[in-house]
């Protein structure tokens, strides 16, 4: 490279999906804010097979990208947008755009090309730098004028415990560094002018040693960190793998995604791609949890954009306090299972405000059944796996999630003892009352009945009652079908009983037994020549 440059800052646009040339975006504005201190030209350039086809998996994303490019990219501060044209481009690659590019910086001679900080931008960056022989600034948080006309770049170091000034060898050409997207807006004006030139590259050579097999879109899972509304990122600070369990515990609570810093990653406790940070992804989700995390500017600077930050760790001076809207000073490994109970207690307090309604069309507008999916998904259970837990079929968990179906109250207490809440620990106390009431006139009308023998004395009250039911033989317990709220099982301890739940009639033998939501209509009918004898457990709220 020559020692004169031009007075141009070159930013990469990457056009491969609107997602990445967002964050081009970004380099842009921060390039901008540079350039409006120095006196320097903004110029965004890509490399694009042909003028009708640029590098996107759809036509209409290639619409899209193509009018964010004539719209937005100028708007963020390009005075020019380079459009560097070769049939070869159609397969993007590192190796390929770094063979490229050389001849064209080594004409151009531009000041500075910033590189987003990406996995492609990464390697693109160090390709090129190493062709042109010049310095590479690697993962820059920000950039600023320095004295003399330099220009520095603002770099984590020690851990991120602070931010290295570097800046490039005075001489030496063209500088080169890989830019953080995110941090602080830069400013948008849409009254800017600006063009879009497009530039054939004639003689780009083919890249050896290394050719593209196959490519596809990523699918789209609702696994993606990224574009998750709650996120809990767990650190060192929890201290072993097993506490970081309660990270994901806390994640499903919420219906969110789990994630983590450095740490946690290099000790196997979390897979490498929920890593944050400038060397990992960046998130922006409504409600963010940081857990054990000290506050490194490499993890800080990918939660940037996240609504409210809530904080918990130990130690009342670590950094991650100045960016939280909300600190708790605690041991996470002894703060988080409190956290998390009260978290399950309040979303099936908000479960069982719901569920209170009969009507289906009440459901839908009360969004239960959505809660319901939203909690099974995020529990990562099956539609199958909440059917057999709670006791009901595929079809009617999706009727509950559809809003169709409004579902008994034997459904709503499988599931909180599923999630790990029991009912009475969130009932408001008129709703307490009024289940005790209704608990206390079903054990008194059943311990009337001679058939009845409780063999829980004083258990009015309680949740959990047990009865001896004897019914005399070939005689039906009583003429009409029982129907109650709750769950019951039934243990045969004598004789042989016809048990009719709904339409489905059951036949149990000595020592057999069955456990069935009692809001179901259900009958027993002694079928031997003795008395039969039967245990019978009732839960209900």
């Amino acid at each position: 490279m020559v020692e004169t440059t031009t007075n141009d800052i070159w930013v990469f646009g990457d056009l491969r999906n609107r997602h990445l040339l967002d964050l081009s975006l970004k380099v842009v504005a921060k390039a901008a804010g540079l350039a409006r201190k120095t006196g320097d030209r903004v110029v965004m350039f890509s490399l694009t097979p042909a003028e009708t086809n640029l590098l996107t998996g759809s036509e209409d994303e290639a619409c899209a990208i193509q009018e964010t490019l004539e719209k937005e990219a100028i708007a963020w501060g390009a005075n020019v947008i380079y459009l560097l044209e070769n049939d070869r481009f159609s397969t993007p690659t590192p190796h390929l755009f770094a063979a490229a590019l050389a001849p064209v910086f080594k004409e151009q001679c531009p000041r500075l090309v910033l590189f987003p900080l990406t996995d492609f931008g990464r390697d693109l960056a160090a390709r090129t730098a190493a062709s042109a022989r010049a310095g590479l600034m690697a993962d820059c948080v920000d950039l600023k004028p320095g004295e003399a006309g330099t220009v520095v770049g603002l770099c984590p170091a020690w851990g991120g415990e602070i931010l290295a000034e570097i800046t490039y060898a005075a001489g030496r050409g063209t500088g080169f560094a890989t830019v953080q997207p995110h941090g602080e807006p830069g400013e948008k004006d849409t009254t800017r002018s600006g063009r879009i030139e497009r530039v054939a590259l004639t003689d780009v050579p083919e890249a050896k040693g290394v050719r593209m097999i196959s490519s596809r879109p990523a699918p789209k899972t609702g696994n993606d960190v990224e574009s998750a509304q709650t996120v809990v990122v767990g650190g060192a600070g929890l201290g072993s793998m097993e506490n970081f369990g309660q990270v994901r515990q806390l994640a499903a609570a919420l219906a969110g995604q789990a994630a983590a810093t450095r740490p946690p990653v290099l000790n196997h406790w979390i897979a490498e791609d929920r890593l944050i940070g400038q060397t990992g992804k960046t998130v922006s989700p409504n409600l963010l949890f940081s857990v054990g995390t000290s506050g490194a500017i490499q993890y800080t600077a990918g939660i940037m954009g996240s609504g409210t930050i809530v904080a918990i760790n130990r130690d009342p001076a670590a950094p991650i306090f100045r960016l939280a809207d909300i600190g708790v000073v605690a041991d996470a490994p002894t703060f988080l299972p409190m956290l998390i109970s009260r978290i399950r207690q309040t979303v099936m307090r908000r479960l069982a405000d719901d569920i209170c309604t009969d009507m289906p069309v009440q459901l839908k507008k009360s969004s239960f059944g959505e809660k319901i999916r939203t909690l099974r998904e995020a529990q990562g259970w099956s539609q199958e796996q909440l059917a057999e837990t709670t006791g009901q079929t595929p079809e009617f968990i999706a009727g509950v999630e559809s809003g169709e179906i409004s579902p008994p109250v034997a459904f709503f207490l499988r599931l909180s003892g599923a999630y790990g809440v029991d009912p009475g620990t969130f009932l408001r106390e008129e709703e307490k009352e009024r289940f005790r009431d209704q608990r206390t006139q079903a054990y008194v009308n059943r311990t009337r009945n001679y058939s009845y023998e409780t063999l829980t004395s004083g258990a009015e009250h309680d949740h959990l009652r047990a009865f001896m039911v004897t019914i005399e033989p070939h005689h039906d317990h009583k003429p009409v079908a029982y129907k109650h709220e709750g769950e019951e099982f039934i243990f045969v301890m004598e004789g042989e009983l016809e048990f009719t739940l709904g339409n489905r009639v059951h036949s149990l033998k000595e020592g057999e037994s069955i456990h069935f939501n009692s809001n179901i209509p259900h009958k027993l009918k002694s079928l031997s020549a003795e008395m039969t004898r039967c245990l019978v457990i009732l839960y209900t709220i």
